[in-house]
């Protein structure tokens, strides 16, 4: 019999746990040579924010020995240039279109979510907290609980359908921030964002990226994405969605184990574009093999005893 890969999101049926992170798929389309993006299932796609963003100067990728730092600076269309030119050309996928809302400012956060809940094909939105508030010193959001709970709070209050809230790493206590948001009204949280991180040209004796510091994404921040998600999934009732550093169908695995109901997979999306169907077929194969016949009987499975 095959196994059923089907998990619960809020109020999200997925039919696989295996998601594309934000900022690593572009929109779906740029992914139709190498797969039907409707396999997956959902599509976290670029962040969005108010206006039409530039981003930052170039360079702003550097490749590192177990993973890549990114410092991209939410180039995008804006919500509005989203609105007219994205949606209609990926609204017809068959599976869940989760956008990533981005913003300086509470009040850019409410216009995104406001825009966003009028789209019917957009069922669910990924509050990215980790932008810096540039009322409060360019201090990110999702670091202090104050700062967390009243961004998601205030988006809470205009969006009305699924709300994820995606947590920053960069903080000393991530169960709490979990909590708090999750007081705030969050639907479920993803687990984690990008570390901060940065790299030297020795020769130059400069920073490899303009902004001198990016968020460092990959295998090598995978330990630490695994810790947070299994201390979050003990801390929330809520979902936990994990990534950071899955590039293998283990790895997936080893996220559910530690308390994820569904992952996402990011930076492998750059090495090789046809990752996630390969993760769907072999989180399928590790069920057969060990007689699993519902994933949901993996989330939270770890023995530690």
């Amino acid at each position: 019999m095959k196994p059923s890969l089907e998990v619960n999101i809020h109020n999200l049926v997925l039919k696989n746990p295996v998601m594309t992170a934000s900022g690593t798929f572009g929109y779906g389309p740029e992914f139709e040579d190498f797969f039907d993006p409707s396999v997956l299932g959902g599509i976290f796609v670029k962040g969005t924010t108010g206006k039409l963003r530039q981003g930052n100067p170039y360079p702003r990728m550097a490749e590192t020995p177990m993973g890549m730092l990114n410092a991209v600076g939410l180039q995008n269309k804006g919500v509005d240039g989203f609105i007219s030119d994205i949606y209609p050309k990926i609204k017809h996928y068959g599976t869940h279109l989760i956008v990533n809302v981005s913003g300086s400012t509470v009040e850019e956060y409410i216009e995104v979510a406001e825009k966003i809940n009028a789209l019917e094909h957009i069922p669910a939105i990924e509050l990215n907290i980790s932008c810096p508030n540039v009322k409060e010193g360019g201090m990110a959001f999702g670091t202090s609980c104050p700062s967390a709970a009243a961004v998601t709070r205030a988006v809470r209050e205009v969006y009305h359908k699924t709300m994820i809230v995606k947590l920053s790493p960069n903080v000393t206590n991530i169960a709490e921030i979990a909590q708090v948001v999750e007081g705030a009204g969050a639907d479920a949280v993803s687990v984690v964002n990008t570390l901060l991180g940065m790299a030297i040209n020795a020769e130059t004796r400069r920073p490899v990226l303009s902004t001198v510091t990016g968020g460092l994404s990959g295998p090598a921040i995978k330990p630490v994405a695994l810790r947070m998600v299994w201390q979050t999934a003990k801390a929330v009732k809520i979902p936990v969605i994990g990534l950071g550093g899955i590039m293998t169908a283990t790895d997936a695995i080893e996220f559910l184990l530690a308390g994820a109901t569904a992952v996402q997979v990011g930076t492998a999306n750059f090495i090789d574009p046809t990752v996630c169907p390969k993760i769907i077929a072999g989180i399928e194969s590790y069920m057969i093999r060990h007689e699993t016949e519902d994933i949901k009987s993996l989330i939270n499975g770890l023995i530690t005893v």
